[in-house]
């Protein structure tokens, strides 16, 4: 509910019976992370692919691609615009063959590696850091005669987060960047393989979580499962996938996202308790937090807002206009239920300011006495350079205002966010495995970056 895109989402299925319902079901599972376009490959004799601007139930109405092997994508867009030539996957020819490849991420290094194979004679047709990934595979493997070597040979040069599906030679090839900064994962049952960007779309599809790739893992699923190693560099999982962007029903490198959600509430609430009579969640984002700060404060819990659930999320629309006008009807108060309450309103972050504003407004209109607004992340300055659509610190209220001030400018009463401690304390990992560069500006990637913005 604050403004903020995700990345992408991928799957790859490798079966003894056709994957499109697996490849099609998993990526309405993985809807969530990307609302702008779809698409499926499918290898029999040649790759297939089906592929369109809007949802996944849109773009495949009425469409079947048969085979037992195949890969697919949602996407939204963080590098390339949001057009039809940008939809994925990709399909690339040369000398050596084909090969499909869907593209979960960002690479900070991409005007650099563009420049460079143009220079080379290369002709781009789309604007998205994913081509440049497959031309340089292709170039690698032309090189290396060798595709998981032209892989590994692709990874040393790329800076940034990705997770990847690969269709090549009738085996799916899943890829994991060096730092795991985005999340990916790998299922079985009978005779199906699936890797996919969240566990969750296992547990949909009825296949039995394995476990989540390891950093830098190149992962070849034909026959049978085999891993390789590319480039090593020091893991740093991004704390977003747990606070807001994973689904809370999915397990992200061995940490259950509700569990996660739910301490950072507790947490939240021992730091900054505050008499009042009811705790509500912006929904559906706030739900998990707001169930564990009510926990952790000993305070009831209940729905506030009702929310339109023929709507997206909000964050998916790119203009502001746009998501300011979704709010309004996608969110309703149950004003018999919180007139003349004190209520604590809970989310997960807090990022321009103009979603919560104008549902504090919506609360008190509805005869809230006071609304004092509980944030289970530290405050967000700084832009993500790793696939997050906060590409400006320009966007971000807490990069110029105090915690007071940005109270004032939401209308709330009350405002405190959750401490840098008790993050990581929810989270559970160790704090040297996590990026917060959009908290605090200390990028993991920083001395091989090509610019900062």
């Amino acid at each position: 509910m604050h403004g903020i895109g995700e990345k992408c989402a991928v799957i790859g299925v490798k079966s003894h019976k056709d994957v499109f319902e697996y490849l099609y079901y998993g990526l309405y599972t993985l809807q969530h992370r990307g609302q702008e376009s779809a698409g499926i490959a499918i290898q029999t004799d040649q790759i297939r692919v089906h592929k369109d601007m809007g949802l996944v139930s849109d773009v495949f109405k009425n469409v079947y691609l048969s085979g037992n092997i195949g890969i697919g994508h949602v996407r939204y867009s963080t590098t390339g615009s949001s057009v039809i030539e940008n939809a994925q996957p990709l399909v690339i020819n040369y000398s050596k063959g084909s090969f499909a490849i869907a593209h979960n991420g960002n690479i900070v290094n991409q005007a650099e590696l563009r420049k460079g194979l143009e220079d080379r004679g290369n002709i781009f047709i789309t604007t998205s850091d994913t081509e440049i990934i497959a031309v340089l595979i292709a170039h690698e493997h032309i090189r290396t005669d060798d595709f998981v070597e032209a892989i590994k040979a692709v990874m040393k040069q790329l800076v940034g987060s990705y997770s990847l599906t690969i269709l090549y030679d009738k085996k799916v090839i899943a890829v994991r960047d060096p730092w795991a900064l985005r999340p990916l994962c790998l299922g079985h049952s009978e005779g199906t393989y699936v890797v996919a960007s969240e566990s969750c779309a296992l547990d949909v599809l009825g296949i039995k979580f394995v476990r989540d790739l390891k950093p830098s893992e190149i992962l070849v699923l034909g026959d049978t499962a085999e891993s390789y190693s590319g480039p090593k560099e020091k893991v740093c999982h991004c704390m977003f996938e747990y606070v807001y962007f994973a689904r809370p029903d999915s397990i992200v490198d061995g940490r259950c996202v509700y569990e996660v959600r739910k301490d950072l509430g507790k947490i939240l609430a021992k730091e900054a308790n505050v008499k009042a009579d009811l705790v509500i969640a912006v929904p559906d984002s706030g739900i998990s937090h707001a169930i564990g700060y009510a926990e952790g404060a000993k305070l009831r819990y209940g729905e506030g807002l009702i929310k339109n659930r023929y709507i997206g999320r909000t964050f998916i629309l790119p203009d502001q206009n746009q998501r300011d006008v979704s709010v309004k009807v996608k969110l309703n108060p149950l004003s018999f239920k919180i007139k003349g309450k004190e209520l604590v309103l809970v989310d997960d972050s807090l990022v321009r300011g103009t979603t919560l504003k104008r549902i504090v407004g919506i609360l008190k209109e509805a005869g809230a006495r006071k609304v004092h607004v509980r944030i289970c992340c530290p405050p967000i300055r700084h832009p993500c350079l790793y696939g997050i659509d906060m590409q400006t610190s320009k966007e971000f209220i807490a990069s110029e205002k105090t915690v007071a001030e940005i109270g004032k400018v939401i209308g709330a009463d009350s405002l405190a966010y959750i401490s840098f401690e008790g993050l990581v304390k929810a989270i559970g990992l160790p704090r040297e495995d996590l990026c917060m560069a959009c908290l605090t500006g200390e990028y993991p990637l920083k001395e091989r970056q090509t610019k900062l913005v």
